[in-house]
Formats: C-alpha cells, structure tokens, sequence
C-alpha cells in the first residue's frame, strides 16, 4: 500500500467533511466518509490512551476529541446515510449499546445508491484515486 495515496485521500476528505462542517443533506461516498473517519478514531484512541497515562484514567483529553469531531462526524454519517437511500435519523441506532454501533457500522459499509436518490445526485469517489476502487 502506497503511503503517499494514502496520506493524499485522508486529507481530501478531511477538507471536504470540514468544508461541509455542518451540512447534513446531500451524499457523501464510502472512500469520502471512511478516510474522513480514519483520523477521528486515531485520534479518539490517542486521546483515550493519553488519558489513561497521564491523567489516571480521567476522559479529559477524549471528552475535548468528541466535543471538536462531533458534528463533523454526524454531518459525515448523515451524508453516508443518504448515500445508502436511508435517512440520517439511523445515526440514532447507534445509542443502543453494543448492538447499535456495530449495525450502524453495517450500513456505513454498504454500497451507495449508483444513481440519483431523494438525497441528491451520486456521489463521486474516483477522487480518492486507487485505493478507494478496492
């Protein structure tokens, strides 16, 4: 695996879910949504592991890193949402403990609507280059 792609496609699709900081219609694509989320989790563990360290276990650090991807991240599920032709109101499943998380996992790694749905034209993903075809 190329670094270089991929440090390249992480980046995009951070500037594209930070320029769409609050935008919760329109679509957002499989490579667009999970290269946004890859940092967000880093940076959560970091976050989580740094407390556990530093602070004794106190969720400082990781309350600060939810706080400031927060609406990012829902803005980004709901777009991925819309991309499956299922409204954004499914981010919710993911309060159920244990279970909800993980269907709400499922539905972001299904494909996208090929063509246009009620939520707007299909999503391009031929910007994340090579391994966003994977």
């Amino acid at each position: 695996m190329n670094i270089e792609i991929l440090k390249k496609n992480v980046e995009q699709a951070v500037r594209i879910a930070i320029g769409k900081f609050a935008e919760f219609s329109g679509r957002s694509s499989r490579p667009e949504y999970w290269y946004f989320m890859l940092p967000v989790i880093v940076l959560m563990i970091l976050a989580n592991v740094l407390d556990s360290l530093l602070l004794n276990g106190m969720s400082v650090l990781g309350l600060i890193v939810a706080l400031a991807t927060l609406v990012p991240t829902l803005s980004a599920g709901a777009r991925r949402l819309h991309d499956t032709d299922r409204s954004g109101w499914w981010l919710l499943i993911g309060l159920v403990p244990f279970i909800g998380a993980f269907g709400l996992i499922y539905l972001c790694c299904q494909p996208g609507s090929p063509e246009a749905n009620r939520f707007g034209p299909a999503p391009s993903s031929g910007a994340f280059g090579a391994l966003a075809q994977a």
